[in-house]
Parts: C-alpha cells; sequence; structure tokens
C-alpha cells in the first residue's frame, strides 16, 4: 500500500486504495473542507499519482473536465465536490454528462453525520439528509456508504453502475468523519479486479436476423447513428455495413460515427425523403434528424417518406429518465431490437453477410444505389464550398472561413477536435478519416471549454494537436477554465468564433420580432457581448497562455492560427486565437 511504512492509517486511505485500484487515473475537484481527509490522502499518502489531481476553479468545470475525459478516453474519471453548495454549483455539468451518456463518477464531501462532530454553523448548513437527492433525477445511482469497510464496496458498484452502458454519472457521499477517522483495524479491500464492470447487452437472436433481413431486402435504406461512435470500432463496421448494402448514412454527431468524405455519407442532404428503410443506430431522438422544425410556430414536419420502414437498434428505454424529457417523442416503428451496439453491431454485420451472398442478382442494383448516393454527396459537398466561397471575403471572418483556414493549418498534423464545429463547418471542411478524431459535437452552451480541456487531458502526451473551435458566449461562463490546462500543463489550441453576442438566441428574438412585428432592431437587447468586448487573449494571457488576438482581418485568419499551433506543438504551452467572426 502507499505511504510511509508503519505511519497511522486514515479512513480516506482507504478511500484512495479503493480508487487507484479501480484504475482511475485521475480526479478534478475544487478545493473544500468537507474532503480534506481524502484531500490530504490523495496528496501524501497516494503521492498524487495515479489518481492525479486536477485543480479547477468551478465543480461545474470539474465535472466537464471529466465528461470530456471520459468522452475521448472511453475510461471514466473521479470528480471531487465539496458537500451541498459543491455538488449544486456541478449539477448542471452532472446533468450534461447524463444526457450525453458518459460516465463519470462524482464523489462528495458530507457531514460529519455524527451531529457531536460538527462545527458550528459551517457544517449544518452544508449537511443534507441524503445529499444524492440532490442529483437523483439525474444520475443513475446514489449512495452513502455508514462504516468505512462499506466504502470500497460502494466505490466499486458506482464504478460499475458509471460505466455500464447506458453509461452515465453517478454520485457517492463521503462522510467527513468516516474520511478523518485515524484507523484503529485493517481493513482489507475486496478483489477489485472481480467486481468490474458486467459484460454488455446482447441483442434477441431472432430479432436481430428479422433486422438483418429488412436490411438486405430494402432497396433504399439510410442508416442514422447516433451513439453507436462510443464504440471506436463501429466507425469501421458501420462503413462495411454501408458498402456491403448500399446504404445511405446521416451522421447525428452525436458521436463520430462514419468517415464524412466517404461517398456514401449524405449528410446534409434529401436521402431520407427517399428511403424506404431508415435505420437508426443507438439513436435516443429519433425526431432531431428526421424532421424540419417552423422555429417560430414550434411545428415539425416528418422528413420520411410515407410507408418507409423504420428500424431501430440500441438501447431504447432502458435508463430512461423519470424525470428529464431527455428521451424525446415516441416514434412508430417496425422493429426495435434492444442492444448494445457494441455487441450488436458485428452480429448483425456478419448475418447481413450470409443473406447478401445468397442473393448475388441484387448486386448489381446495390452498384447503381451506391453511385447515386456518390453523386448526392458529391453535390452536396459541392453546395457547402459554393456557401463557402460566397462568405469568403465577408468581414468580419465567416465560420465557414474560419474552419477553412483552420484545416488548412491542422491537416498538417495528427489532429484532434474536441467539441464544437463551427456550426458544422468542420464536419463540410475537415477530413475525419478516423474514430478518435472527434469524440462527438458540442452539447450547449456553457459546457465547451471544460470538455474541451478534458478531450486535451485524455490525448495529453499523444502528441496529437487538439483543437477546440470554442464560442465566446460558451467561454463567458467559465473562463477561468483557461487556468485549468495552464496550470496541468495540458496542450490545446482554442480558436475562438467570437461574434460577441448570445447568437443563438439573438436569432431566436429575431424571429419573434417578425411573427410579432415588434422592431427586429431591439432583438440585440440582452444578447450582445460587447460594450465592452471582452478581451479573450488578453485574458488568456493572464491565464498562462499564449494569445493573438482579436483578429480582425480574414487575411489574418491563418498565420495567427499557425502561430498558435507551434507554440502548441513544441512548447505544450495551450494557446488561443480570438478571431471576430460573423453573426451568423
Amino acid at each position: 500500500m502507499p505511504g510511509a511504512q508503519g505511519a497511522p492509517r486514515y479512513g480516506s486511505d482507504v478511500m484512495v486504495d479503493t480508487v487507484k485500484a479501480l484504475g482511475c487515473r485521475y480526479v478534478s475537484l475544487n478545493p473544500g473542507s468537507s474532503f480534506r481527509g481524502l484531500h490530504d490522502s490523495l496528496v501524501n499518502y497516494g503521492g498524487n499519482v495515479a489518481p492525479e489531481m486536477i485543480e479547477c476553479p468551478h465543480e461545474k468545470v470539474a465535472v466537464g473536465i471529466a465528461h470530456g475525459y471520459a468522452k475521448a478516453s472511453g475510461e471514466p474519471m473521479a470528480v471531487i465536490l465539496h458537500d451541498v453548495v459543491g455538488l449544486l454549483h456541478g449539477t448542471l455539468g452532472i446533468y450534461y454528462a447524463y444526457l450525453d451518456r458518459v460516465p463519470v463518477v462524482v464523489l462528495g464531501g458530507a457531514g460529519p453525520m455524527a451531529l457531536n462532530r460538527r462545527r458550528p454553523n459551517i457544517d449544518w448548513i452544508h449537511t443534507a439528509n441524503v445529499q444524492g437527492t440532490a442529483v437523483r433525477d439525474f444520475t443513475k445511482w446514489d449512495d452513502q456508504p455508514a462504516s468505512i469497510e462499506s466504502v470500497a464496496e460502494v466505490l466499486a458498484r458506482a464504478w460499475r453502475v458509471a460505466t455500464a452502458e447506458p453509461a452515465g454519472p453517478v454520485y457517492v457521499a463521503l462522510d467527513a468523519g468516516l474520511q478523518e477517522d485515524r484507523l484503529d483495524r485493517e481493513v482489507t479491500l475486496p478483489d477489485l479486479g472481480r467486481l468490474r464492470t458486467p459484460t454488455r447487452l446482447g441483442p434477441d437472436p431472432l430479432a436481430l436476423q428479422r433486422l438483418a433481413e429488412l436490411l438486405v431486402a430494402a432497396e433504399r435504406p439510410v442508416m442514422v447513428p447516433g451513439y453507436a461512435g462510443r464504440d471506436r470500432a463501429a466507425f469501421g463496421q458501420l462503413v462495411e455495413l454501408a458498402e456491403l448494402l448500399a446504404i445511405g448514412v446521416v451522421d447525428t454527431g452525436t458521436r463520430l460515427n462514419f468517415p464524412n468524405r466517404h461517398p456514401l455519407d449524405v449528410t446534409g442532404s434529401a436521402a431520407l425523403e427517399t428511403a424506404d428503410l431508415v435505420f437508426f443506430v443507438d439513436v435516443k431522438d429519433m425526431g432531431k434528424p428526421t424532421q424540419e422544425l417552423d422555429s417560430v410556430n414550434r411545428v415539425v414536419r416528418s422528413r420520411l417518406a410515407p410507408g418507409a420502414k423504420v428500424v431501430d437498434l440500441g438501447f431504447n428505454d432502458l435508463g430512461i429518465s423519470a424525470w428529464s424529457h431527455d428521451f424525446a417523442a415516441l416514434r412508430e416503428t417496425d422493429l426495435q431490437v434492444t442492444a448494445d451496439t457494441a455487441v450488436a453491431l458485428p452480429m448483425l454485420l456478419e448475418r447481413c453477410r450470409r443473406l447478401e451472398a445468397a442473393r448475388p442478382e441484387r448486386r448489381p442494383g446495390r452498384r447503381r444505389r451506391a453511385a447515386e448516393l456518390a453523386e448526392l454527396h458529391h453535390a452536396t459537398w459541392e453546395r457547402w464550398q459554393k456557401q463557402a466561397a460566397q462568405a469568403w471575403d465577408l468581414v468580419p471572418t465567416s465560420s465557414a472561413r474560419l474552419a477553412a483556414e483552420v484545416w488548412e493549418v491542422v491537416r498538417e498534423h495528427d489532429w484532434v477536435l474536441t467539441a464544437g464545429t463551427a456550426g458544422d463547418w468542420a464536419r463540410r471542411i475537415w477530413d475525419f478519416d478516423r474514430a478518435d478524431r472527434h469524440p462527438g459535437r458540442s452539447i450547449g452552451t456553457a459546457t465547451q471549454i471544460s470538455i474541451s480541456i478534458g478531450v486535451a487531458l485524455a490525448h495529453k502526451g499523444s502528441g496529437r494537436l487538439v483543437v477546440d473551435l470554442q464560442p465566446d458566449g460558451d467561454l463567458m461562463f467559465d473562463p477561468g477554465a483557461l487556468w485549468v490546462a495552464s496550470r496541468h500543463r495540458i496542450p490545446m489550441l482554442a480558436v475562438m468564433l467570437n461574434n460577441r453576442a448570445w447568437y443563438n438566441d439573438w436569432e431566436h428574438q429575431e424571429r419573434i420580432a417578425r411573427q410579432r412585428g415588434t422592431p427586429v432592431a431591439n432583438a440585440s437587447v440582452g444578447m450582445a457581448i460587447d460594450d465592452p468586448p471582452p478581451d479573450f487573449a488578453g485574458l488568456a494571457r493572464s491565464l498562462g497562455w499564449h494569445a493573438e488576438g482579436p483578429v480582425t482581418d480574414p487575411e489574418a485568419v491563418a498565420g495567427a492560427v499557425r502561430r498558435a499551433a507551434e507554440v502548441v506543438t513544441t512548447t505544450g504551452q495551450p494557446a488561443l486565437v480570438d478571431v471576430l467572426c460573423q453573426k451568423k
């Protein structure tokens, strides 16, 4: 065990032993007295090694970093939050990890629950009867062990529950008294190697065979993948399936599921409107990728052709929330197969191979279909490039040009894109040719910078250039997060899309104004990030980053990005380029 031989042992030492044995590499936290015992053990007993402490300026940032790390690495890390107040600060981060199906093990200091051990006032107002109720509606599980002998089992279960698919956050409150008590007996850990996450969920064989038959029989199938790409093997499996059966692919971007330059990628096209079968692959919300929205009137129209079959492979109602409506609308389907796609996809692929081999007469038709899809892919890309060219000379810089200028630098490196996609322009210009290029699109304002730092942490030491296309509105929520990257020597290149506005909401106000006949010019009230405009480059420099900007001339963007990339790749220092961009 770690620690000096013969030194006294404390309850928090047992907690550190357990977390180490579970394989935790990092623990993010903002300091708090309710886990002072655990903090001391992490540093002086565990040596601040596996887990290594990642110091954060805010609890939401701490959770977000763990979120991004898990998305990029496939492994959870721990977060420690200071009792009730820290937990409440971290709730948005926990909720987003829940929505994004990401395993995060959140630990909290609690109590002491023994009343006679509490400090006046402070320990009382920072203690709840059952602390986990604050996040129970958007965690998979929570617990609060009452004895030091219970700690290892509770933490092992937390790890299992968080990582069992569909994955998600868990919360364990660790009593301050248990942390700080000196042990008067030896506490033996269970064999944690025998308490690992159980195997994944396999499909009903008959249902999977029926799914394969429907796919092989389809004339114009389209596949819509969602979370399947959390398993990197899916990237190649989905390509093989699409090529085998001439399936068009409309990628949701929830995870990186399919190479965007593949000729069967028809994302952004009208392929769904003519499909005779739509195949959802681990998709939580079937409506969003298959509907058109009238945003002003909140009216949706299905893009699916009348009579098109709808089939689905995924977790379906497993892990469905009783509180959040993240499960979205219930869609009519012809077949739903409940399974983990990491298990089911290779099995489905094998069945489809056998069925396709038995019908060689269908191959000329599949070749014609593949050619049609390739033409549609090419036409869609041509349309995007024309749109980018039309906006090329705009001042300030357009999002399309920003993505293109950054790509010209990034393509020279082994790169990873963190979260934001510059309004999807990165996916329309860059070449996402490998499963590890991108862990999935951004999921909401006030999340991207911390998730991006977590992604960069997962790739630390890999030699890859980690790139964050960073919106200004998002960074305004958590500017202190920049300090984490410089403090912990986490290399990352952040290129800002700075439109000096919370423009997503500004656009909504413009729509409402047009509908109601109120002045459109007033839509900017309460929406602008200006007067004064934040000096993001100055802020970043003050927190230890190399930084340039604001870059107001589009012709200067490439040079600034290239200089910043050079700093990141040669010194490991994080770098930020602030680019003033169009609002649209």
